[in-house]
């Protein structure tokens, strides 16, 4: 698709269909790279955005153990010194 690059005070910009702000799931933000000359734009996602219904999958699949099974869960630290 081709569109027109027009003036926004002293910067530039485009004009993005709705239909395709939609299929690249945009919201009010994107991030925007420069790669090989070319401008590369991707939705912004939140950090950790579906951890708790991944832990939530793996607590069911019961797939939610220590990787080292050996490891120690607290430290002396954690155990003598730390106050919640």
């Amino acid at each position: 698709m081709r569109t027109k690059i027009v003036p926004i005070g002293n910067s530039r910009g485009i004009r993005i269909p709705k239909a395709m702000v939609e299929q690249c799931g945009f919201g009010d933000e994107v991030e925007l790279q420069a790669k090989n000359g070319a401008l590369i734009l991707r939705p912004v996602t939140a950090v950790r955005s579906g951890w708790a219904d991944a832990f939530k999958a793996m607590a069911k699949a019961g797939d939610d153990h220590l990787v080292h099974e050996d490891a120690p869960t607290a430290t002396q630290f954690d155990v003598e010194e730390w106050q919640w």
